[in-house]
């Protein structure tokens, strides 16, 4: 869903967006972008918008981002991509993520690059046939990771078959990359013993013959804290969207704006006596008459179960959620003071910006025993997204 030019989202009149609504910040996202850019330069950017843009929206993020100098766009799997182009996108597009039953001969007929951990190459060579064309793949080595990639072991094979099919016209070796395990915890020396087999992995690849466009294993923490992991091209996801990718750093000490506001109007607001149970299994009580306020979104909209006492913002003050998360709402202990009549209509901010003290998505990931980027990527399908921003 795309609303009319609005204000800032900390300011949205509930008017403006419907009662419950994400609201994405598309400015935000190329300020992200900027930052990214300037830190990583001479390498280029690739912004991952795998998972609906980490919750963000796809399409209307990569656009974002495409216009802010993202040169790729990086997604897991080729259905993603194939969406991407559908919209109209014709940027550079990486898919890594595949099973047996992956399109890909969509995927090449859409010139979409093609991540290759090795027993896709088979699959991916007899696309390339089947629609006249040559795959762009990606070669990817596991430097640790222990997930998709080929092994050391099996590195020089795969490298030597896919130049045997690229010396066929059927296929061009483009890129070489693989994925950092630790990098968000700068100290631990397992980022040098991956970067030193990854550099090991490029030379034998451009050895064998590959003429590479592309080498790239630095994700968000990578692109801050390790610049010679910056190749010609940096992976970024969850910074895209201004969220930190370090436990002990902000946004702010990055220099990122979160992206994402998650608002609702009240249902309704109530006074309650000293001692009242509130929500499943009764494991809250008020400690004084208070006014209780209930907020219409609960897990079903990605609010983790697991999160009672997370914050919540309501008149310019934040509370704590009183009790457990249910399916469609969640309950606000707002204290004695106000009163119900005043509260009709009001706004609540469960996560956004955290300007003026609000509650954020990592203020969420700590309630929920999570990180950040679980706090936004689950946000359901249920909850409208509303886009404000140069380009909304």
């Amino acid at each position: 869903m795309t609303s009319e030019p609005t204000p800032a989202p900390s300011s949205l009149p509930t008017a403006r967006v419907p009662e419950r609504a994400a609201v994405v910040d598309l400015d935000a996202i190329r300020h992200n972008v900027g930052v990214l850019r300037q830190v990583a330069d001479p390498a280029r950017v690739m912004a991952v918008v795998k998972a609906d843009a980490y919750g963000h929206g796809a399409v209307q993020v990569a656009r974002a981002a495409l216009a802010a100098g993202a040169a790729w766009l990086g997604v897991a799997h080729i259905s993603e991509a194939l969406a991407l182009r559908a919209a109209g996108i014709d940027a550079p597009i990486l898919a890594w993520l595949h099973t047996p039953d992956s399109n890909f001969s969509a995927a090449v007929a859409a010139g979409i690059d093609l991540g290759c951990s090795g027993w896709e190459l088979d699959r991916i060579v007899a696309a390339a046939r089947e629609q006249q064309r040559p795959a762009r793949v990606h070669l990817k080595i596991d430097t640790g990771l222990g997930r998709n990639g080929a092994t050391a072991e099996r590195w020089d094979s795969l490298v030597g078959e896919a130049v045997e099919y690229q010396d066929e016209g059927l296929l061009r070796v483009v890129g070489v990359f693989s994925h950092l395990a630790v990098a968000d915890e700068p100290h631990r020396p397992e980022t040098d013993t991956q970067l030193d087999a990854f550099r090991e992995a490029v030379a034998v690849a451009e050895d064998a013959g590959c003429d590479l466009e592309v080498r790239h294993i630095a994700n968000s923490p990578a692109v801050f804290s390790r610049p010679d992991a910056h190749f010609d091209l940096v992976r970024v996801g969850i910074s895209v969207y201004g969220l930190s990718p370090f436990p002990d750093q902000s946004s702010a000490d990055l220099g990122l704006r979160p992206a994402m506001t998650l608002r609702a109007t009240l249902s309704q607001a109530k006074r309650v006596r000293a001692d009242q149970g509130v929500s499943y299994g009764l494991l809250y009580r008020t400690r004084d008459a208070a006014t209780l306020a209930l907020v219409p979104l609960g897990y079903a909209d990605g609010v983790p179960r697991t999160s009672s006492g997370g914050p919540v913002q309501i008149a310019g003050e934040t509370h704590r959620v009183a009790g457990r998360v249910a399916m469609d709402q969640v309950v606000v202990d707002l204290g004695p003071d106000p009163e119900p009549a005043a509260l009709a209509g009001a706004e609540a901010v469960l996560f956004g910006t955290g300007d003026n003290g609000g509650p954020t998505a990592d203020d969420w990931a700590r309630a929920a025993g999570t990180i950040n980027y679980e706090i936004v990527t689950r946000i359901s399908p249920r909850v409208p997204r509303v886009y404000v921003g140069e380009g909304a």
